[in-house]
């Protein structure tokens, strides 16, 4: 809490060097002091949200939208804070106030999707994830709201690509790790299923959500008729019990 004190009163004392206004932009090196006092603006919002002091996050967020007309992210953070407080009408009118501002900024699209789930409209936040993971696809809040829209609507093939790309950079996610696995196993595909829980297994051995559904895919594989894939025949990894 000293920190984001210290931080108050640096922004305060930028504000005054600045003359707190984005005015005062025409004098040599004000610029550089008003992006610098931008920042602190925005850190100590970050900082009050954390701690769940949203009406200090707001206005922090508003201070540093009014220092940087131009740039999304207090926008995005004011929405942000909206959210956590319910007021999902104001918080969309600042994500689109964001996209206004930068038309491909990312994070706007992931919190228009979440307001979208939020009241239950899962095809249009299914929609508005995708839009903010082809921006950025690893965006790990929209990887997993799209994985829960997913599960509602019963549709995963889009989904399951953009978690393979995401595992592609981070192998070790266990949480990415094992909604794909499930989305395998949804899908009939059992072997991809089981090499993937064992990687779960493997980084996190008390995950005992993962080790259940390993065991359920391993019985699902050996009652495989024969000849249809994997089947009686399934070949053990090193370390691996086939025996569950």
């Amino acid at each position: 809490m000293e920190s984001v004190k210290a931080q108050e009163a640096a922004s305060a004392d930028s504000a005054a060097g600045s003359g707190g206004s984005s005015q005062s932009a025409g004098r040599p090196g004000d610029a550089r002091v008003l992006k610098q006092h931008y920042e602190i603006l925005k850190e100590l919002a970050e900082c009050h949200a954390a701690l769940a002091d949203y009406d200090r996050a707001r206005d922090c967020y508003t201070q540093a939208g009014q220092l940087a007309p131009d740039e999304a992210a207090p926008h995005v953070g004011m929405g942000v804070v909206d959210i956590h407080t319910g007021k999902l009408d104001r918080a969309e009118r600042s994500f689109r106030t964001a996209l206004e501002v930068q038309p491909d900024y990312s994070e706007a699209y992931g919190g228009l999707a979440m307001i979208r789930q939020q009241k239950e409209d899962y095809p249009a936040a299914f929609d508005l994830y995708l839009k903010c993971l082809e921006l950025d696809t690893d965006n790990l809040v929209a990887l997993l709201g799209l994985f829960q829209t997913s599960c509602q609507m019963g549709t995963f093939s889009k989904v399951i690509f953009f978690l393979e790309t995401y595992l592609d950079k981070h192998p070790g996610d266990t949480a990415v790790l094992f909604c794909l696995a499930t989305l395998y196993a949804r899908e009939d595909r059992l072997e991809d299923a089981r090499e993937g829980l064992l990687n779960v297994t493997a980084l996190d051995p008390a995950n005992a959500e993962a080790a259940a559904l390993l065991a359920e895919v391993r019985r699902n594989i050996q009652a495989r008729p024969v000849g249809s894939g994997a089947s009686k025949g399934l070949p053990a990894r090193d370390g691996e019990d086939l025996s569950t």
